[in-house]
């Protein structure tokens, strides 16, 4: 508008607090999300799982049930760290699909149209911009993950008793940070291909590749080298470890191979090597630098202004 008329008046609305304007990002994003019937679908699915693990919590306790099914639910599927275990390892699965569905075009529409100087051109910092993009994933994962794993344990400790509910508070804890800490990683790569592939298709396989490739890489030094190192290279493999040592499951000694070795004086010997992961300290600290390598790149890339050579 002409500056001469002097027709503009200062905005006397409600004015959004500092500490939330973060969220007018996932408000609109999840709004594009829920267009899509194809997520729609595959996020309903999720729920499935937890479904059937409340059922089966629920025939534990009751006897007609059993009696009817004729079978034993207590002996079939102990209620037991290894029962929550299972659950977080299964549902953090479907987590990283749903991520691969949501998180590349997250950044990549605003890199490609150009619209991140616009955002940061208001009283909206750097901080603020990521931490919207990065609640979109998170509220979106914490509902397949935690939020039921816990609904869960609290079910299970109505059935069960209070007791069971104090002697087994570990569990609870286990089952939010086991999520959590999936559900940063994924939200901070996704994010940071996002930022820096602006095409969906191809930050999409580049995401894929960041999980996969890894993956057999690692599989393929454990077997060469008869060693378990290589899953510190593996993002599943890390996680797993992180899991299992969440819910005192964490065995170092995973088992025994049958090797052969040969010298001067036999020409072949038979021995027994013994496959030991890599300490519970080794894999949190792989994964801490992975996070900070990936905010690092996020950063970097989502900038107030493009120098276009």
């Amino acid at each position: 508008m002409a500056v001469y008329e002097h027709s503009y008046r200062q905005y006397e609305g409600r004015l959004t607090p500092e500490w939330s304007r973060f969220l007018v990002i996932p408000r609109h994003a999840y709004r594009d999300v829920f267009r899509s019937k194809l997520f729609v679908a595959f996020f309903a699915a999720c729920f499935i799982y937890p479904l059937v693990s409340a059922i089966i919590l629920y025939l534990h306790h009751n006897v007609n049930a059993i009696a009817l099914l004729k079978i034993n639910v207590r002996e079939l599927v102990p209620i037991n760290a290894s029962f929550f275990h299972y659950y977080v390892t299964f549902q953090c699965g479907l987590a990283f699909f749903l991520n691969l569905l949501v998180g590349p075009p997250l950044i990549s529409r605003d890199m490609a149209n150009n619209a991140v100087p616009l955002y940061l051109s208001r009283p909206f910092s750097r901080a603020e911009y990521v931490l919207g993009k990065m609640s979109v994933l998170v509220l979106l994962l914490s509902l397949v993950t935690w939020v039921p794993g816990l609904l869960l344990f609290l079910f299970q400790s109505y059935l069960e008793g209070i007791g069971w509910m104090w002697s087994n508070l570990w569990i609870a804890g286990a089952i939010f940070i086991g999520c959590m800490v999936w559900i940063v990683m994924l939200a901070l790569i996704a994010l940071a291909v996002s930022a820096w592939v602006k095409w969906r298709v191809v930050a999409s396989g580049a995401l894929l590749g960041l999980f996969f490739i890894p993956s057999a890489f690692g599989e393929i030094v454990n077997g060469l080298f008869l060693t378990r190192a290589g899953h510190l290279i593996s993002f599943g493999a890390l996680m797993n470890n992180i899991w299992l040592g969440l819910f005192g499951l964490f065995v170092r000694q995973t088992g025994h191979i049958r090797g052969t070795r040969t010298d001067m004086f036999r020409d072949r010997e038979f021995i027994d090597i013994v496959l030991i992961e890599p300490p519970l300290w080794a894999s949190w600290l792989v994964l801490a630098l992975a996070c900070a390598f990936f905010l690092w790149l996020l950063m970097r890339k989502v900038r107030a202004y493009e120098v276009v050579k």
